[in-house]
């Protein structure tokens, strides 16, 4: 196999996987995302105490639980999230987008645009990298 073939098969295959991510996520499948992280995950998520659903992850399980607390503490009816742009280089693919909801404690909502960077080794995500307005998602889950 050339280099620029591989290369070609090594995006398909992240495009592939990452696809796969948004599918299970968006049908709430905990389950299928677990399989689908890798045992250790570099997560990084900017930290916000007062976010009950942003903490520090590592573990497949944790990685995928993030969904379903997601959906525990937002209204799940709310809940928008648009791709505007879906980048693949290699094992990596960047995703851009905007994002609202609304905090289920609060009835506020939250909105704004967001990134979202992940690398695939051997059909499983190894790094998730969320950024997003997390000034906005505070403000919506403080009464």
């Amino acid at each position: 196999m050339t280099t620029t073939t591989a290369a070609a098969a090594t995006a398909e295959a992240t495009r592939a996987t990452v696809q796969k991510f948004l599918e299970l996520r968006l049908a709430g499948d905990t389950a299928g995302l677990t399989a689908l992280f890798a045992d250790e995950v570099d997560w990084m998520l900017a930290e916000n105490p007062g976010v009950p659903w942003i903490r520090p992850r590592s573990t497949a399980a944790e990685c995928a639980a993030q969904a379903e607390e997601l959906a525990r503490y937002t209204v799940p009816e709310d809940a928008r999230a648009s791709v505007d742009a879906f980048l693949v280089d290699g094992a990596d693919a960047v995703l851009l987008g905007q994002l609202s909801g609304t905090v289920r404690a609060t009835g506020k909502s939250f909105s704004g645009p967001f990134a979202l960077r992940l690398t695939v080794e051997n059909g499983r995500i190894t790094r998730h990298h969320l950024y997003e307005n997390s000034v906005s998602i505070a403000a919506a889950c403080t009464p």
